[in-house]
């Protein structure tokens, strides 16, 4: 196991990165859900959905 480590060090540490990045994206999407921050850019006036994507509380958890 230990040679295994050694001989994929590069590769492992770059698969830690990229999941850390990809974990911590998550639970800042995740904390602006909770708070109520949408993803949009709220510039509503244009939007196909005007009006509707803001109506929704936000979750509860």
């Amino acid at each position: 196991m230990i040679a295994w480590l050694t001989a994929n060090a590069g590769t492992v540490l770059v698969a830690l990165v990229l999941l850390s990045a990809v974990a911590l994206i998550l639970a800042g999407m995740r904390r602006d859900r909770r708070q109520g921050r949408t993803s949009c850019g709220c510039s509503c006036e244009n939007c196909a959905l005007h009006g509707q994507c803001h109506t929704a509380p936000p979750l509860k958890r």
